[in-house]
């Protein structure tokens, strides 16, 4: 039975029941060619399909964790440089805060950053989110726990900056985008309309300043979830970390960055979503044996990748030698105990 056999009843009962408008999946074996399953419309109902752009909010994550370890490879860099060896400006730059731990989120770092550091009204772009990210304190001493930052992927983009001399957008594009074939955007309006979004959306729903869907939200290219992409492209960046295509990334890079970083740390984002032990690569989330979670329970522990609050998730199971990316139309909070059925289905199928 094909994939898309087994998992169309599943994604076409997640739609309904969660009320989601639609869904684009897409799915890999080794280093074969993705196959798709395009269901539905985005949320003021146009048709989706294989060429959908999206934002993929954390998904993002990927991206900037790919451009250092592209700079590691290449002797930029180091991932054990302390912080302070390229940002000695930056108020995180502590002793025990270095790329790894921004990269696995044990420096110590808060989730995000605090509104009155960047409030989130017209004026506010790049440059001043950079700005609040080199003021913001650590909010715990590194390597005590996993806490997901918003903030070292922030910091990471400035040292991606200031050691290539390019804007983090120009950056993304050459160092991992353009060499990866994929089709994306940070910081700028992308050549055709993305997929309009529906859920939770916030106090600026309905306004100029709605997340994911406002001109003005785009325009921040935040390295830490504001990129653009299809997910044909989501599917590329967490098949990356996997070696696909074969010498983007040299192997003892590869091994590292699948490997966990935290030493058996407990964490995570948030409420239910904080585990006893939360594994966690050098840019990738590990499956581990952490409960509830986005990834079936049928993955490998070893298995990888990341989730988006948009309402995404690129993963990849090197046991299965399979990836899946599922980009739907609603947020993330409804729906993703959806993406677990949808993940052991195209396992089942992938044998």
């Amino acid at each position: 039975m094909s994939w898309q056999s087994r998992v169309t009843p599943l994604a076409e009962a997640a739609l309904h029941n969660r009320a989601v408008p639609g869904l684009v999946l897409a799915v890999a074996r080794g280093h074969d060619v993705p196959e798709y399953l395009v269901l539905g419309t985005d949320a003021v109902g146009r048709a989706l399909t294989t060429d959908s752009l999206f934002p993929v909010a954390s998904i993002t994550k990927l991206a900037t964790a790919l451009a250092v370890l592209r700079l590691a490879a290449d002797g930029v860099v180091e991932v054990d440089d302390a912080l302070a060896k390229h940002l000695p400006d930056a108020a995180a730059a502590r002793d025990g805060v270095t790329l790894r731990a921004m990269l696995s989120h044990t420096a110590g770092l808060p989730i995000d950053l605090a509104p009155e550091a960047a409030s989130y009204a017209p004026g506010l772009d790049w440059p001043a989110l950079a700005r609040a990210c080199l003021t913001t304190p650590l909010s715990a001493p590194p390597g005590s726990d996993v806490q997901y930052s918003n903030i070292g992927s922030g910091l990471l983009a400035i040292v991606v900056e200031r050691r290539t001399g390019l804007p983090i957008a120009a950056a993304l594009d050459a160092l991992v985008l353009s060499p990866l074939g994929i089709e994306g955007t940070l910081g700028s309006e992308p050549p055709r309309p993305p997929a309009v979004l529906t859920g939770e959306l916030g106090d600026h729903a309905g306004t100029a300043l709605e997340p994911f869907n406002s001109p003005f939200w785009r325009s921040l290219g935040m390295p830490w979830g504001g990129l653009l992409t299809t997910a044909g492209g989501a599917l590329a960046l967490v098949r990356a970390f996997a070696g696909v295509p074969a010498g983007f990334l040299p192997a003892d890079v590869l091994a590292d960055a699948v490997r966990d970083q935290t030493g058996g740390l407990g964490g995570g984002l948030f409420g239910a979503l904080r585990w006893p032990r939360c594994p966690w690569g050098l840019g990738v989330e590990l499956r581990g044996d952490k409960s509830p979670h986005w990834a079936p329970a049928e993955a490998s522990p070893d298995s990888f990748g990341h989730v988006g609050a948009s309402g995404c998730l690129a993963w990849c199971d090197p046991a299965a030698d399979v990836a899946w990316a599922i980009l739907g139309t609603r947020t993330f909070e409804r729906w993703w105990r959806a993406w677990p059925a949808i993940g052991g289905a195209v396992l089942a199928s992938e044998g």
